[in-house]
């Protein structure tokens, strides 16, 4: 989904920078890629202390814009990612723009006054429809004029199938974030599920992995569990999924990437969605 510029001048000097920044009610992440010579120059990551509502993410994000000399530069390209859990993924055959409320109705909370935007999922004729921070994104197009967005989910099972396209196997992964997790379900580089989770308890957390690999008569003796996002093997989530599942993982990134001294990041497999989406 873009938004157009409504100031065609503004980036007629290009700079060769990018920026991609991820939003949630729980945090933001951003990185910002030099495109000339491949290599990220910035990347931070910025948790919140609680759970804030759309209006204070708007606050709290104008805050760190104005506090952030790095997101006061110029950008060739923009890109935000919605991370929130108003989403939904249709067939793209069965998908009509015209009953777009009614695909999010059924699994998630919506307002009449929601708009509701829609990614096409091209590596398994998809389409996920969901409903971006319109704030949001109304302040962006002021600060920057024309970007891109996308709702989280795109990226992530866009990027995964891509990392499968060769495999002949199924695999399950994990995508850990503080409060939330996501799962996608790739069998011989086809698209078997994907889901979210909110959890609060590393129980909850194994809990709803378990369910799930029961509802697709998947056996935690051979099933390959491939884990992404904020999780280390010191982890207590990494802990208890270990008791209940045989092998498990890390993924990587597969990085195409070179990074600044100041942007290196904890490992191969955080921070997937946001550098995967450039």
């Amino acid at each position: 989904m873009a938004l157009t510029n409504k100031n065609i001048t503004r980036n007629n000097n290009l700079t060769n920078k990018e920026l991609s920044i991820q939003l949630s009610l729980n945090g933001l992440s951003f990185c910002v890629l030099n495109r000339k010579d491949q290599t990220i120059i910035a990347l931070e990551e910025i948790p919140f202390e609680k759970k804030l509502n759309p209006l204070e993410l708007l606050e709290k994000l104008k805050h760190i814009v104005n506090t952030n000399e790095v997101l006061q530069d110029t950008f060739d390209k923009v890109l935000v990612i919605h991370d929130n859990e108003l989403a939904s993924l249709v067939p793209k055959a069965l998908f009509k723009e015209e009953f777009k409320a009614d695909y999010l109705k059924f699994n998630t909370k919506i307002l009449k006054s929601d708009f509701i935007a829609h990614d096409s999922i091209k590596m398994n004729d998809s389409v996920c429809v969901y409903v971006p921070y319109v704030n949001i994104n109304n302040y962006l197009y002021d600060l920057f004029g024309a970007f891109t967005y996308k709702h989280v989910s795109t990226v992530l099972i866009e990027s995964i199938l891509k990392l499968e396209k060769n495999q002949d196997k199924l695999n399950f992964y994990v995508h850990v974030h503080p409060a939330h997790f996501e799962i996608v379900v790739v069998d011989k580089a086809k698209l078997v599920l994907y889901n979210r989770f909110d959890y609060k308890t590393k129980e909850d957390f194994v809990y709803y992995i378990l369910f799930t690999a029961e509802q697709l008569a998947l056996n935690p003796e051979t099933l390959n569990l491939i884990l992404l996002g904020r999780i280390e093997k010191d982890d207590p989530l990494f802990n208890i999924i270990f008791k209940y599942v045989r092998f498990v993982f890390f993924g990587r990134r597969e990085d195409q990437f070179k990074y600044s001294l100041d942007a290196q990041p904890e490992n191969y497999h955080t921070n997937f969605t946001l550098i995967k989406s450039l």
